[in-house]
Formats: C-alpha cells, sequence, structure tokens
C-alpha cells in the first residue's frame, strides 16, 4: 500500500508516519529527513536545499524529485511506502505519479490532516532538538525535566531554524499557496481521505487513520 499524508507544518504528519512504518511494516519516506541529512553532512544537495529550508521556503522541485527517484526504487519499498512530506506542490505530484507508473504502483490513499493555524504556530515554534541525540520536546506540551536540557543525554537543546515563530507564519504562507492544492488534486482522483486532527492526541488521530487505511 503507498500512502500521502498531506497537511501543513505541524500537524502531526511525522508521528502518524511513524505509527503506520510501526503498525504495516513500511518504510516512512520523508524528504525533510532526508534532506537535513544531506545539510548535516554537507553533500552538494544539503548545501544547495540549505538557503531554502532555514527561510521557510520549498526546496526546488528539481532537487526533491532526484532525490525521490532513486528512494522509491528501493528494495524496501517493494511492498509500499508512507509518504511524509512528499509531495509538497502540484508539480511534485504529477512527477510521483510518473515515477509510480514506471514502476507499475500508484497511489492507495492520501490522507489530509487539518488544524487550525495558531495551534500550528504554538506546535512548531515550542519545539526544541537534542543536536547529540535527537530526542524532541515541547516547551508547552513536553517540556524536558529541566529547561533547556536534554533528558536522555544532558546536552543544551536548540530550536531549529524554521521552527522560530515568523519562518513558521512563512511556512504556512508558503504550504497555502502551494501545498494545499494537492488536496483539491487528490480529492479528484478519488483517493483523498481528511481528518479533523485539530485538539486531537496521537492516539485518537492514529484511531482515524487506521479505520482509513483498514487495519
Amino acid at each position: 500500500m503507498i500512502i500521502v499524508l498531506l497537511g501543513p507544518p505541524g500537524c502531526g504528519k511525522g508521528t502518524q508516519a511513524q505509527r503506520l512504518m510501526d503498525a504495516m511494516h513500511l518504510p516512512q519516506i520523508s524528504t525533510g529527513d532526508m534532506l537535513r541529512k544531506a545539510l548535516k553532512d554537507g553533500t552538494p544537495l544539503g548545501l544547495e536545499a540549505k538557503k531554502y529550508m532555514e527561510s521557510g521556503q520549498l526546496v526546488p522541485d528539481s532537487l526533491v524529485i532526484n532525490i525521490m527517484k532513486e528512494r522509491v526504487k528501493s528494495p524496501d519499498c517493494a511492498k509500499g511506502f508512507v509518504l511524509d512530506g512528499f509531495p509538497r506542490s502540484i508539480p511534485q505530484a504529477e512527477a510521483l505519479d510518473v515515477m509510480l507508473s514506471d514502476i507499475g504502483k500508484k497511489i492507495d490513499v492520501a490522507i489530509n490532516f487539518d488544524v487550525p493555524e495558531e495551534e500550528l504556530i504554538i506546535r512548531i515554534s515550542g519545539r526544541r532538538s537534542c543536536p547529540k541525540c535527537g530526542a524532541m520536546f515541547h516547551i508547552r506540551f513536553s517540556p524536558p525535566k529541566t529547561e533547556g536540557i536534554c533528558d536522555k543525554c544532558g546536552e543544551k537543546l536548540y530550536q531549529r531554524a524554521d521552527d522560530n515563530e515568523e519562518t513558521v507564519r512563512n511556512r504556512l504562507k508558503v504550504y497555502n499557496s502551494q501545498t494545499a492544492p494537492l488536496i483539491d488534486y487528490y480529492s479528484k482522483k478519488g483517493v483523498l481521505k481528511n481528518i479533523v486532527a485539530g485538539g486531537g492526541t496521537p492516539d485518537s488521530v492514529f484511531a482515524k487513520v487506521k479505520e482509513i487505511v483498514g487495519f
């Protein structure tokens, strides 16, 4: 099964993708994670993507599509996969359709998570990360035991450059203009399912996801 997760930054796509991966034994493909790793490793792709990511802009389609082409052909994707953060534009969605057609596959379902904008800003701008072990915290919902310090390894926490409030608001503007049209795109294809996720817990949202994918 091939599942596309849609929704604005901070809507919980990553959390639900991880749960789907564990429950269905399908790989989670997150372009954001792949691009951040490329940035951390200092690869040419990472360096090129850096200027877009840190300003809240979408990374150009050509960069993202090239990194995706090889990934969907990997052996672990043979039985399907969960797409988190791709496609992010109509051209990317069209390119994905071509990629899948070339390997005899198609999208089974696109799940859209609907969350109010102000809730998204609180969710994202409050996130803090550990640069050493990768643990994630939230200053309001899941704060560390000691302010600013990772519970797991004692490293000082930091806020990602693309998580500050100004950049978050810009990311949401970009989402509304470039990514939100995918809702209509997949609706017309007859594969769209919508989940009102605002105010819901990860467990309650996942219960709805399970109903949609049928397990």
